[in-house]
């Protein structure tokens, strides 16, 4: 099931997953896998039958017709079972139900294949995070 987290364990779960999976590796300290402006984005969790969060992934709305993906990360030991791709069309139909008709992130290099197959195209290089995770910003119209 995917859906937002609702109570405060879910949330801890949710930003923790995060921060195991995007900041952890990279020796970030822990608060660095949120933001400031985190209530007013749009927080997807991917529920296993245990309820367990094993996937998530944020949508922020920038313009009338423009939204981005952003904080996307499934645990290792699930990937490949299809809960990225359905992270991804659960956040699309959202975006387009806020009325976006194109949808951008910047992806890692280790996840431009992910996102070519869901039709994403790659634009150009952005950013390197942490000195040493190149970057790609993808567009989708959806």
């Amino acid at each position: 099931m995917i859906r937002s987290p609702l109570n405060d364990s879910e949330w801890e779960a949710y930003f923790n997953l995060r921060f195991e999976l995007l900041r952890a590796p990279w020796n970030q300290p822990k608060g660095s896998e949120q933001t400031i402006d985190e209530k007013v984005h749009k927080h997807f969790a991917y529920f296993n039958l245990k309820n367990e969060i094993i996937g998530v992934g944020r949508l922020d709305k920038i313009d009338e017709y423009t939204s981005q993906i952003r904080f996307m990360a499934t645990l290792k030991t699930q990937q490949r079972q299809g809960i990225g791709s359905a992270l991804i069309n659960k956040i699309e139909l959202s975006a387009k139900q806020d009325g976006s008709n194109q949808i951008f992130l910047h992806a890692r290099e280790n996840a431009l294949d992910f996102y070519l197959k869901l039709g994403y195209k790659t634009d150009s290089m952005s950013y390197i995070l942490f000195d040493r995770i190149q970057h790609y910003l993808m567009i989708k119209s959806i």
